[in-house]
């Protein structure tokens, strides 16, 4: 069963996504609503993907990213974005970044699963 970590301050983003990826795939999901949670629960949890919200309260998703890929712990965990933030520059610098994709807020909850397993390359029946 794949475990997936969502970072997000908006509850009902998180609410929503857990519920969409528990009913849509029974993977196992857990969640923080700050970065510096996210990062704890990470390195706790060990999770098979993170979904990461760009714009969190104490700090930039993007600044989450790199405290995640400089920690030797959770460097190898696959980090998909999650943004409100849809214009060509942004997702421009987004891209640069090392991460496995970007999706779009609001995302469509029927898809979502399928989204994270097809952009890791997981089986289907995963």
């Amino acid at each position: 069963m794949k475990h997936i970590l969502i970072i997000d301050d908006e509850a009902d983003i998180r609410e929503i996504a857990q519920a969409s990826l528990e009913v849509m795939k029974n993977w196992a999901v857990t969640t923080a609503c700050s970065g510096q949670e996210g990062i704890a629960r990470a390195a706790a949890d060990q999770p098979d993907a993170i979904l990461l919200d760009v714009m969190l309260p104490d700090m930039d998703g993007t600044i989450a990213l790199q405290k995640l890929q400089e920690n030797p712990i959770t460097c190898q965990i696959p980090v998909i974005f999650l943004t409100a933030k849809v214009r060509g520059s942004d997702q421009r610098r987004l891209a640069e970044m090392k991460v496995s994709a970007i999706l779009a807020k609001p995302f469509n909850p029927e898809d979502l699963a399928d989204q994270i397993a097809n952009t890791l390359g997981w089986d289907a029946s995963e």
